[in-house]
């Protein structure tokens, strides 16, 4: 996805031309901050950027958290890891 780029634009223009700005936010990655009296208020993006941006943070945070477990020392060797996993898997049948 890269570097989300941004314009911004009164939100007067998300009710008078809706279908411009929604073609334009649907066809790339691009987030409209759309403003009120001049203060940025709303951002709107199209479901696809959305998506995408909301993988990524959920990726950082599961990164984050692997991270966490490993600096407090919450780790078990890759074939403990296994032998735990079939254990519940085989429990749960």
């Amino acid at each position: 996805m890269g570097i989300l780029r941004e314009t911004i634009r009164p939100s007067s223009d998300l009710r008078n031309k809706y279908n411009e700005i929604a073609s334009i936010l649907r066809s790339s990655d691009e987030a409209c901050i759309m403003t009120v009296n001049g203060r940025g208020d709303t951002v709107c993006m199209g479901y696809e950027t959305y998506n995408k941006l909301k993988a990524q943070i959920e990726l950082l945070e599961a990164i984050a958290l692997s991270e966490e477990d490993e600096k407090s020392g919450r780790i078990l060797d890759i074939q403990d890891t296994f032998d735990s996993i079939e254990r519940i898997l085989y429990e749960g049948e």
